[in-house]
């Protein structure tokens, strides 16, 4: 530059070239621009407030940096669109927008990728409600919470100001609107991972992932791009009521693959498989009838788990915790948790089951029934149940008896138990038969009093007659009470009074024993009896008073029809036989 002369320069001829000759050199060596039209520029520089463009103009124009949010990677060198808004503004400015030019040729792009499913960058500018606002070639796309990540998002906020890959999903062309999606390119990415793995995947195959989720059916479980689940019954040998207590999250845990699904992408794992069966490390001395302590791990109805060892469980029927035979169920004998000893009733080492007892921790009550409860032995035992045909007592645990319903009173007739006492009650009984073998005691209240019927037999003899109160009318006669738990019957025409009336419910009135049994506890009564009987004596002793009269008459009469037909023949027979009792005399 020192051989430049300058004086000619200013001049307006260098080398005999004029200055008007050298201006249109150098304009031709710039390109063409003009207002309104969007072309390409080249990057100068980059800072935070602004940066510089050359689009080959005699000047470079000045573009906000903010307009390049959504490309934070953007640098000296990179070629960008602008849009000329001003060649030379009033102070001689060229003026771009690369803002304006992305919008120009936004909606084309935005349309295009969503085509050609091609991934496109876009600036996270803020939150809005359900989801984010993104800025995708000038474009403001929505961004639904929901297809941020795979996993769900609480903080959104952590997001604004980040520029991230996105996928168009979904256009509404007349309103406008573009939907984006962060998850789908990340669902992408875990597909082609998943495929890479399952078609490794083996049975059996033991691998190392993350929990990645506990629920309270199970964990799931990151095997490096695709999910498995631990079933909760495969974390443990022992009963798990709660996966956390087991696991956390973000461990680090072997697991073994035990099935797989290619087609639906599921993967069953185990977690417990990686450890011996426990049943096989329980003592071979062990063996049915020992004795084994244990915690009561669940209870049902039907009966309790009971833990004895972690893995190793047995179950105590409801049966099998009481010599009762009363259907009556587990929570009324044991609670989780509780620590019991218990026999061995039952011991499958291949099938691995074991059935526990403990009521055979107690002496069976029915070994020595007959030493206890003798036959003839009075005691007191409690009302458990009532039936139509008697009532169910319980002599003790374990042992139960039934009193007949004929055998509760001798002379009150029980038409239901309820009648004659409650459930819960005691109740005196005396034993009258034992049937060992099917464990059933027949007891009898009423034997613990002498039978009142021998003395009734001499006191409601038939004939004798009783004073009674009618207490009940039925169809086919009336309940009569002769005295307190002693009751005839009268049929209706056993009822009619000597006025003609029939006797009503609440009369006391004289009644007559008709008949009497002691075997079937049966009097038989009358009312009608007690005065027909005397008007009959009446009538036969009238009869017998009037019987020698008619005696008399008729032998008169007898003989005047007998002299009334007597010959002259007769007479002399007659006078010939006389003779001969006088001779005789």
């Amino acid at each position: 530059m020192q051989d430049f002369n300058w004086d000619e320069f200013e001049n307006g001829t260098v080398a005999n070239v004029s200055k008007e000759e050298l201006d249109k050199a150098y304009d031709e060596t710039l390109n063409k621009v003009a207002d309104h039209q969007v072309v390409d520029g080249k990057v100068i520089s980059v800072d935070k407030k602004e940066v510089v463009v050359n689009i080959g103009y005699k000047s470079d124009g000045i573009i906000p940096s903010a307009e390049f949010r959504y490309n934070p990677d953007l640098k000296e060198g990179d070629v960008v669109e602008v849009y000329v808004e001003s060649v030379e503004d009033k102070s001689g400015k060229l003026l771009l927008s690369h803002k304006k030019a992305r919008l120009s040729k936004a909606w084309d792009r935005v349309n295009a990728a969503l085509d050609n499913e091609e991934i496109v960058q876009g600036y996270i500018k803020c939150r809005t409600k359900g989801g984010m606002i993104v800025d995708v070639f000038g474009i403001e796309a929505f961004l639904p919470g929901s297809q941020i990540d795979v996993h769900p998002i609480r903080d959104y906020d952590q997001f604004v100001g980040k520029t991230m890959e996105f996928k168009v999903v979904k256009i509404n062309q007349e309103f406008r609107n573009v939907v984006v999606s962060h998850k789908a390119l990340i669902e992408a990415e875990l597909e082609i991972q998943k495929k890479e793995i399952m078609a490794k995947l083996e049975k059996g195959m033991v691998l190392e992932g993350t929990v990645k989720n506990i629920t309270n059916y199970g964990v799931f479980v990151d095997l490096g791009g695709v999910d498995g689940l631990i079933h909760i019954t495969d974390l443990s040998w022992g009963r798990v009521d709660d996966p956390h207590k087991v696991v956390e999250l973000a461990q680090k845990i072997n697991v073994v693959i035990l099935d797989f699904d290619e087609e639906k992408k599921r993967i069953a794992l185990g977690l417990k498989q990686l450890t011996p069966h426990p049943w096989d490390a329980l003592d071979e001395n062990l063996k049915v009838g020992d004795h084994i302590h244990g915690k009561v791990v669940v209870l049902a109805d039907y009966g309790a788990f009971v833990e004895v060892q972690p893995g190793v469980e047995g179950l105590i029927h409801v049966s099998e915790m009481s010599w009762s035979q009363h259907l009556r169920s587990a929570q009324e004998f044991l609670h989780v948790g509780d620590e019991v000893e218990a026999v061995i009733l039952t011991l499958d080492r291949s099938e691995r089951k074991m059935s526990l007892g403990i009521k055979q921790l107690k002496e069976d009550p029915w070994e020595a029934i007959e030493v206890k409860y003798p036959v003839g032995s009075k005691h007191t035992a409690k009302v458990r149940n009532f039936t139509n045909f008697g009532i169910f007592v319980e002599l003790e645990e374990g042992v139960d008896g039934l009193i007949h319903i004929s055998d509760l009173s001798w002379t009150k007739k029980v038409k239901h138990p309820s009648e004659f006492t409650q459930v819960g009650q005691p109740i005196d009984v005396m034993v009258l038969d034992i049937d060992k073998e099917n464990r059933r005691l027949s007891l009898g209240h009423k034997q613990l009093e002498d039978n009142p019927w021998n003395q009734f037999e001499e006191k409601y003899t038939v004939g004798s007659v009783h004073e009674g109160t009618i207490t009940e009318l039925l169809e086919k006669g009336a309940v009569v009470s002769l005295e307190k738990d002693v009751d005839g019957f009268a049929t209706p025409k056993h009822l009619v009074k000597q006025d003609g009336t029939s006797a009503q419910q609440g009369e006391t009135l004289p009644f007559k024993v008709i008949e009497f049994n002691k075997d079937s506890k049966r009097i038989i009564l009358s009312h009608s009896r007690t005065f027909e009987d005397a008007q009959r004596e009446e009538k036969r002793k009238a009869a017998r008073a009037a019987r020698p009269a008619a005696k008399k008459e008729e032998q008169a009469v007898k003989i005047e029809n007998q002299t009334s037909g007597t010959t002259l023949g007769d007479f002399d027979v007659l006078a010939q036989l006389k003779e001969k009792m006088e001779g005789g005399k």
